[in-house]
């Protein structure tokens, strides 16, 4: 990929650009795709490896991708760049996005550009439970891409020297809290060495961890429509209770708020045995651990249970149609079965196809890291994360009391009826 497909926003959105094909002058049509990573490192050239595929078997088309840090700041800049007449033709962002995103109306329904039978085979290829979040009102909104949940990572070395059976893991909270003590490590002066667990707490994590708490305990977060939420059900209620005791009642957990952005290096250097994180950090985690890890299911009180996380494809509705509809040819393309397979391999996300579960290459890597089919197996007790209108500010009211009661500022019951009663605030115009 040469230098200049990294291209900044400005050069992203200038008009389509001019090329000899096969002899002939020739007008490409330009699609500009909005990524969500900080610019350069593996994920950007993985992406470039696949543009350049895509471009070499459609010459007519020119893919720009445009490497716009976090998905927080990709969903700002591509709603920026639609408000001001220059949409994206497309975007990865996160499926949590979706109300937001057709509120603004900034998207186009992805069933829109269904023509053919083959059109319809493939969207039917997806997983189920992938599908159900980027469905409203009978539109399928978004097409599933990097798509992953939330996992349990634990340290077998740590295991056993608790005298534990480094191969089993906790499938209960009740054993997630014993295990925890067990393998919590103090020095000589009582100062924790080792913690037992680390759930990530901040925000950007926080709501997506408590909505697997909820439905570990047989609660729900939010309805289908995106118009309620249930933070008061006692259910919900006892799911914080319980993230909160993990560090004041049982002593396993760090206390206050453990980092998302901290967990893979606190679980590298052994400074916590469990840690909850993304299927994301699989490939990372086995590049760099000097020990012996297991990855697992999520425990559970009345059930096991987690959430459903990652980012969606979805197409900007004032861009050019020609760009469009050679925008959706290249989304079919990323989300094909071979594709897919290769980046489950390359990046530990969840290939949300079955049919890319069936590719050689990732069932020989399976064979190798059977780890993998964890998360993939996780899907069917999994739920979609939190996902409301005026997402943002809702989420930040729920981020915001999970934090309080966390640091102690406020007790769980305190913090989440004053988020429910803000909550029910922001949303009433869309009841």
């Amino acid at each position: 990929m040469l230098p200049w497909k990294r291209a900044t926003i400005t050069a992203a959105l200038a008009a389509s650009t001019l090329a000899l094909v096969g002899g002939g002058a020739c007008a490409k049509t330009q699609v500009t795709f909005f990524y969500p990573v900080q610019v350069g490192g593996p994920l950007t050239q993985t992406i470039d490896g696949y543009v350049a595929r895509f471009e070499e078997a459609n010459p007519d088309i020119d893919v720009v991708p445009v490497y716009s840090g976090n998905y927080l700041d990709t969903t700002t800049k591509a709603l920026t760049a639609a408000k001001s007449g220059t949409p994206p033709t497309i975007a990865v962002l996160l499926a949590t996005d979706i109300f937001t995103l057709i509120d603004e109306d900034a998207v186009q329904p992805i069933d829109e550009f269904f023509k053919t039978a083959e059109d319809k085979k493939w969207v039917e290829g997806f997983m189920p439970a992938y599908l159900a979040s980027a469905k409203v009102d009978g539109h399928l909104w978004a097409v599933p891409y990097q798509r992953s949940t939330a996992v349990l990572y634990w340290n077998k070395k740590a295991f056993a020297e608790a005298g534990l059976d480094p191969n089993k893991y906790p499938k209960t909270w009740d054993e997630m809290v014993a295990y925890g003590k067990a393998v919590t490590k103090k020095d000589a002066s009582g100062r924790v060495t080792r913690w037992g667990v680390g759930i990530p707490g901040n925000v950007g994590s926080a709501q997506w961890l408590f909505g697997a708490l909820a439905i570990q305990n047989g609660a729900k977060l939010m309805n289908d429509a995106g118009t309620e939420t249930y933070l008061t059900d006692p259910k919900v209620v006892e799911a914080l209770k319980f993230w909160v005791d993990l560090s004041k009642v049982h002593g396993v957990h760090p206390p206050g708020i453990q980092e998302w952005g901290t967990t893979p290096s606190d679980f590298l250097e052994e400074r916590i045995a469990m840690v909850w994180t993304t299927t994301g950090n699989l490939s990372h985690l086995k590049a760099n651990a000097k020990f012996e890890f297991g990855m697992a299911p999520y425990p559970g009180k009345v059930k096991p249970g987690s959430v459903l996380g990652g980012g969606n494809f979805y197409v900007f509705k004032k861009a050019p149609q020609a760009e469009k509809e050679a925008g959706f040819k290249f989304v079919k393309f990323m989300t094909s079965d071979p594709i897919l397979a290769d980046w489950c391999i390359k990046t530990g996300y969840v290939a949300p196809r079955d049919g890319a579960w069936e590719q050689p290459a990732l069932k020989e890597y399976v064979a190798k890291v059977p780890e993998a089919t964890v998360a993939r197996d996780q899907i069917a007790i999994s739920v979609p994360e939190i996902s409301t209108h005026e997402n943002s500010r809702t989420s930040k009211v729920l981020n915001d009391a999970i934090a309080a009661a966390l640091t102690g500022t406020k007790t769980p019951e305190k913090a989440l009826a004053d988020a429910q009663a803000e909550i029910d605030r922001i949303l009433k115009p869309y009841r």
